[in-house]
């Protein structure tokens, strides 16, 4: 199996209604393990919290998340975005209309860019922000894709 990127969000006590919320819009297998199910925490208000979950789509994607015990410092979307990328340009628009809808906002929407593709920013209704990008001939050729 080859070495693989994944994000991994961090949640102050509703990972779980996140990661479903991301299976609504991504579909795919969601697992979801708790700190009580592993005794990983000795708070017994921590023991429902998700200590891990991982969303697994068929088309590959795979995200990941977890709720922040309340021993540690959280500050929501700090530091990340999460980039979708592509060619299929319904599916990439479906899901940026999904995240940016139901509490979400669309920070830039999606439309040509200037380096030739469909471009679009949302943040969503847990405070990530979400960079979409639909793939041409053009930009695909003509922009480093990073």
């Amino acid at each position: 199996m080859p070495t693989t990127l994944n994000p991994y969000l961090s949640f102050r006590d509703n990972a779980r209604e996140a990661m479903n919320f991301y299976q609504s819009v991504f579909g795919g297998e969601l697992t979801l393990s708790t700190f009580g199910e592993f005794q990983a925490s000795d708070d017994p208000a921590e023991s429902e919290k998700i200590m891990h979950g991982m969303l697994t789509t068929s088309k590959g994607m795979v995200l990941m998340g977890a709720d922040t015990p309340n021993s540690m410092g959280y500050t929501p979307g700090a530091s990340i975005s999460i980039s979708l990328s592509g060619d299929d340009e319904a599916e990439l628009r479906g899901y940026y209309e999904k995240l940016s809808g139901d509490g979400g906002t669309m920070t830039v929407p999606m439309e040509q860019s200037p380096w030739g593709d469909i471009f679009g920013m949302c943040t969503d209704r847990f405070g990530v922000a979400w960079l979409v990008n639909v793939n041409s001939a053009q930009g695909a050729a003509g922009t480093p894709q990073g």
